[in-house]
């Protein structure tokens, strides 16, 4: 079978995604997003997933210019490649699981975080990552923002990533939305945007008014298929499956200390000297607690 079919196929999902109708727009994002499952799982499996009728995947193969479902699926079927593969289970996992169900439940959660973590960093192409940099210390102003369960992977990075890069802005900030914050914003600047399925309607706005702005935009998310409203320069994808109702944020925290790891390596002097002013200034206001001796 031809190795790049697979890739052919999800590049040609992507370009006609806008043009879809509805019901095949939802299937061909669900193949993008992910690959795994539809090339491992049978078509009444998929629809479910999918929340589409069989009848809709035909449609699609068909569209395509396959002959059926089947043989839409056999490409990723033939490059298969589970969330989990390469993570060898420890043995300490294996002793979790000898603890009933809880223990069970430990056990897979725990699995499903090594595997992410590894899957969400494997994937990060050292070219796109000093594109990225790149594009942050070159900045007028660098603006980040995310909402809701997003917002604290946000805030971590703000947090810890202004220390070596002092142009980084949180936004929205108090009770102000992050369009508020981006009134002033123009060309020259550039914005990072977080946020996983289901993605928020005021990151998406954001991201589509930074845009009209001539805003540069960085997208971490779980998916290139985000909006139709707005396409990012850069977007570096992380994997948020989880063994429970909601993401799990183990990878897309893994991809933010990488960067910031990046952002302190090319800082160079300037921005150890700026840490270490940090550090001085917690130090003599007592920011941190001292056992008494």
């Amino acid at each position: 079978m031809d190795p790049t079919l697979k890739t052919r196929i999800t590049s040609a999902l992507k370009e006609e995604l806008p043009a879809l109708p509805r019901g095949l727009r939802t299937v061909a994002k669900y193949i993008v997003d992910h690959p795994s499952d539809f090339g491992l799982d049978p078509i009444r499996e998929t629809a479910r997933k999918a929340g589409v009728s069989t009848y809709t995947l035909v449609r699609l193969a068909e569209r395509l210019g396959f002959g059926g479902y089947d043989e839409l699926r056999e490409p990723f079927r033939h490059a298969l490649v589970s969330a989990s593969a390469g993570v060898e289970q420890p043995e300490w996992i294996e002793r979790l699981r000898e603890n009933g169900a809880l223990g069970e439940v430990q056990a897979d959660a725990s699995l499903n975080t090594l595997a992410i973590v590894q899957r969400s960093l494997e994937r990060q192409l050292p070219e796109q990552m000093h594109r990225v940099v790149t594009m942050l210390l070159e900045a007028r102003t660098v603006y980040l923002t995310a909402v809701r369960a997003s917002y604290s992977v946000a805030y971590y990075l703000h947090y810890v990533g202004r220390m070596a890069l002092p142009t980084l802005q949180l936004v929205p900030r108090h009770m102000n939305s992050a369009i508020d914050e981006l009134h002033t914003a123009s060309e020259g600047d550039v914005m990072i945007a977080i946020t996983f399925t289901p993605y928020s309607r005021e990151t998406i706005e954001a991201c589509t008014f930074a845009r009209r702005k001539g805003v540069k935009l960085i997208l971490i998310s779980d998916s290139e298929i985000v909006s139709s409203d707005f396409s990012a320069d850069e977007t570096i994808i992380v994997s948020v499956l989880s063994t429970h109702h909601f993401c799990c944020y183990a990878g897309a925290t893994a991809l933010i200390d990488t960067l910031i790891a990046l952002l302190v390596a090319h800082g160079g002097d300037t921005a150890k000297a700026r840490i270490k002013s940090y550090e001085d200034l917690r130090r003599d206001n007592q920011a941190y607690w001292v056992a008494q001796k």
